[in-house]
């Protein structure tokens, strides 16, 4: 007898099933209401409500039954953590499944560093789905690890967790009928296409959802939201740590559409993960501020798993997989027990299978810099103005300076006295030495530097001092650690964090990393640091896609102009 023979015979009460959950407020997600019944489990599913004979019996007293958190948007190399630390972590969180887009690893290792996720994420108690790349890299104003084109991203396509096509941050290369773009939207043309259009509007909207992209996370506005909604698109809320949409977007929703919503975290960080949790977070703020609990939970539960086509996931009814959070209540959404395909995985706060055993996966190093540039970051001085980065507290959007130059000897150097710093990103893929170097605004130095290989999206190694010493002396650490950050006072290491995976993530504990990273953040604040996480910062200092300045290896960007231009002058 197989399977689903046995699951419909007990399903009927003719045999026993593996797991009864008795006297459980149940909500579900499907009716839109809470009744209180028992709930039926066999080999992983769901096999009815009411009184059933079991071979073990759950007395849940009147605790709330929701189905398993589901999370469609998140990088998971924002974690800083592996695959294995994030499922510990978040799985007693209530988080069953997640949909990743591994656009980060795969800008330094390309097709290796998709087979690493993919291997990595297997033989977790969570679900962690794939949506392969759109955009590495992401422009041409970088230098990238890897270059995946349509070709190569096809050969992932029949994965069982790759799940479709990542965000399609490229909008004008859909819009103008890019032909690489329009490869990749073929190929992908009977799977999932995430959005990625950031006040996109009107007729070039029109056109980007033609295209069959019928998502999108980067809604920051009430009015682009609704538009977005009313043009078909499913609207992703998203509440992570840098991004926070929530409180201006949770207004359209309503009972007549929250359906077509749902929430998502894009990048969390790991102590935003340990301190606030996962989309339980999420959840709990919108009932906050105003939202019915049961949309709530349909908005990370029904709705990702329609938007995601996971048909057996994201409701508690016969038939559904066995993924469900027993809730304390649904104000604070204290998670009590979790159970993964019917078994208990996580109890008050904890994970309980003991340790589960995941594959070692072995990548080279991408840590591929010519050392003998480091140290020849001088400029020369040209004009008496700059051009002049100045970072905006608490947002990845920077302005646009010009500045008069401070010059020593024929250079331009750093001015401590109005906070203006040398940053220099170092092309750390091909060891081409090439290096492209600015000033910025807003850290509050007063000696010292910090240096990252974590710097949007390509991930190049970008670092930012008051003097050269610091900064060769930060940036050579980081290529001693095969990845990293770093925080320099007096050209000695006063805190560090290795992330030898990729540059991008620790293999340590993420309760290991959450206490370097503070030691990192307290270690800014000796050297002078005005921001609450300057790696934050600095981490997305060289993303060209984000207005209005921004540096990568090949120099200084005007991202409204959307090209490379000249340090000096206006």
């Amino acid at each position: 007898m197989t399977n689903l023979e046995n699951r419909i015979r007990i399903a009927k009460g003719e045999e026993e099933a593996d797991l009864l959950l008795k006297r459980a407020k149940i909500v579900n997600v499907l009716s839109g209401d809470i009744h209180e019944d028992d709930v039926a489990i066999a080999h992983g599913r769901i096999v009815g409500f009411g009184n059933y004979k079991a071979k073990e019996i759950i007395d849940l007293h009147g605790l709330y039954i929701s189905p398993g958190f589901i999370d469609g948007h998140i990088h998971l190399e924002s974690t800083m953590v592996t695959p294995r630390e994030f499922a510990k972590t978040v799985v007693p969180l209530g988080t069953t499944a997640v949909a990743t887009d591994p656009h980060e690893i795969a800008n330094v290792l390309g097709l290796d560093g998709l087979r690493y996720m993919l291997k990595a994420s297997s033989a977790l108690p969570i679900d962690i789905y794939i949506m392969l790349p759109s955009c590495v890299p992401a422009t041409d104003m970088e230098t990238s690890g890897a270059h995946l084109g349509a070709h190569e991203l096809s050969l992932f396509l029949g994965e069982d967790s790759v799940l479709g096509l990542g965000e399609m941050m490229n909008f004008p290369g859909v819009i103008e009928l890019d032909p690489e773009v329009m490869r990749k939207i073929k190929m992908a043309r009977k799977k999932i296409i995430d959005g990625h259009s950031p006040l996109l509007t009107g007729k070039d909207l029109n056109a980007y959802i033609s295209a069959g992209i019928k998502s999108d996370h980067e809604c920051t506005r009430l009015e682009e939201a609704r538009e977005k909604l009313r043009k078909g698109m499913w609207i992703m809320i998203r509440e992570g740590t840098t991004e926070k949409n929530m409180e201006d977007i949770l207004p359209l929703v309503n009972p007549a559409n929250s359906r077509r919503c749902f929430f998502v975290s894009d990048d969390r960080h790991p102590l935003d993960l340990l301190n606030n949790g996962h989309l339980n977070y999420s959840i709990k703020k919108a009932v906050r501020l105003g939202l019915d609990p049961i949309l709530a939970i349909q908005m990370v539960t029904v709705n990702p798993s329609e938007y995601l086509h996971l048909e057996d996931q994201g409701a508690v009814a016969p038939g559904y997989r066995a993924d469900l959070v027993v809730l304390e209540d649904l104000q604070d959404f204290k998670v009590k027990k979790v159970f993964k395909d019917g078994t208990l995985v996580a109890e008050d706060g904890r994970l309980i299978l003991g340790e589960f055993i995941t594959e070692r996966i072995v990548i080279r190093s991408t840590m591929n810099l010519d050392s003998t540039g480091i140290r020849n970051i001088k400029v020369k001085e040209e004009g008496d103005r700059i051009k002049v980065i100045e970072i905006i507290p608490g947002q990845i959007h920077t302005r646009k300076r010009i500045e008069k130059t401070k010059v020593i000897d024929g250079e331009v150097v750093s001015d401590i006295e109005r906070d203006i710093l040398k940053v220099a990103v170092f092309e750390r893929h091909m060891a081409s030495g090439r290096i492209g170097i600015g000033f910025v605004k807003g850290f509050g130095f007063k000696r010292g530097a910090i240096a990252s290989s974590v710097a949007h999206d390509s991930h190049n190694l970008i670092a930012v001092g008051v003097n050269d010493r610091e900064i060769e002396k930060s940036v050579m650490e980081i290529i001693r650690m095969k990845g990293g950050q770093v925080v320099v006072a007096d050209e000695e290491v006063i805190a560090s964090l290795p992330l030898p995976i990729a540059g991008l993530i620790s293999d340590r504990p993420i309760e290991e990393v959450t206490m370097k990273v503070k030691d990192l953040i307290d270690a800014s604040k000796k050297i002078g640091c005005i921001l609450d996480n300057p790696f934050m910062a600095l981490s997305f200092l060289s993303l060209p896609v984000i207005p209005e300045m921004k540096i990568t290896d090949k120099g200084l960007v005007d991202v409204e102009k959307f090209r490379i231009v000249p340090l000096f002058g206006e």
